[in-house]
């Protein structure tokens, strides 16, 4: 797959960039842009491709915000040399998990912006992840450059839980908001992406993925769809009365070096409890587990098992033991 910097395609999310463009054609375009939505679905993409557009003058373009891979200013921001353009994104630590956004870095970008532009044009900070800036200090290091910023400066926060931003943050950006792609778009890029998976794997994909081209890859890459038949299987043992105790499983997502398969599935599990929950609020049919606890009790589980797997990841916890612990959840919360 292709990283969003060196991406040239975006699929969907027209009247996003169109906004973007017209934003900065106007001369009045805001210093901060919180582009918010599902993971995967083309944040980073978008974020890019507007970062190279505003490197390369702004040029007149169709589709909005298109510049050409070919270009010098293509290649040096995908290459991430382009002496304009700043990444603030979460370090990698010692065993490959993806760590917090760190002080240092966020103070490195409020430099980079109070510099002069190299080339005359404009100075571009993306931030990625911006909800692993957990630590209020990133933030607030953040904070003083959106109350006053430089000229000709533009920071783009990509985030998927913009509710972990402080307030202070979200009130001084301009957030656009991307929708999940819809089927028909999704069928068409997987298509394209994934040419050796059979048709009627990609539609499960995509029905998992939930209209995210970057959730559906990932799924395929960690085996979504085998995940997602543990997930169920866990859960129909909890409307036999039974407790869910998987060693395999644990032994198999603990020994994923990359963690991919292990943040699936606990995705997938959560999905699944959300799912029914929905469908238990609507008045339509929930599948029989749901009845083994009352329905604030789930949602608090919902909660809890998010909060075990960020906090695996993000402190480099046993995940086999992680696993085990949240299926014993579902049975005594």
């Amino acid at each position: 797959m292709i990283e969003p910097r060196g991406n040239p395609d975006l699929v969907g999310h027209e009247e996003q960039a169109r906004a973007l463009e017209q934003a900065a054609w106007s001369g009045r375009l805001h210093h901060a842009w919180l582009i918010a939505g599902p993971p995967g679905i083309g944040k980073a993409t978008l974020a890019w491709r507007f970062a190279r557009w505003l490197l390369a003058g702004l040029p007149k373009s169709a589709p909005p915000l298109f510049v050409d891979p070919a270009s010098a200013v293509f290649r040096r921001v995908a290459a991430d040399t382009h002496a304009d353009c700043f990444t603030l994104e979460p370090g990698t630590g010692d065993r490959g998990t993806k760590r917090v956004l760190r002080v240092e870095d966020a103070r490195d970008a409020v430099r980079f912006l109070t510099q002069t532009a190299a080339e005359g044009g404009w100075r571009v900070v993306v931030m990625d992840e911006a909800e692993r800036a957990d630590q209020a200090a990133v933030q607030n290091t953040l904070l003083k450059t959106l109350e006053e910023p430089p000229p000709r400066t533009v920071l783009l926060l990509v985030c998927s839980a913009p509710q972990r931003l402080l307030p202070t943050i979200r009130s001084r950006c301009r957030r656009l908001d991307l929708n999940p792609l819809p089927a028909e778009a999704m069928d068409t890029l997987l298509a394209r992406l994934l040419p050796e998976t059979g048709k009627t794997e990609r539609a499960r994909l995509a029905a998992l993925a939930q209209g995210s081209p970057g959730r559906a890859l990932a799924l395929a890459e960690a085996g979504g769809i085998e995940l997602q038949a543990m997930v169920e299987k866990s859960l129909a043992a909890l409307a036999k009365g039974e407790v869910p105790r998987d060693h395999a499983l644990g032994d198999r997502l603990a020994m994923d070096r990359t963690g991919g398969a292990f943040g699936i599935f606990f995705a997938l599990l959560r999905g699944a409890i959300a799912s029914a929950l929905g469908d238990a609020a609507r008045g339509r049919a929930a599948p029989d587990w749901l009845g083994r606890h009352p329905l604030a009790v789930w949602a608090s589980l919902w909660d809890r098992l998010g909060t075990l797997a960020d906090d695996t990841e993000r402190l480099n916890l046993d995940r086999k033991q992680a696993v085990l612990t949240g299926l014993s959840w579902l049975a005594r919360p």
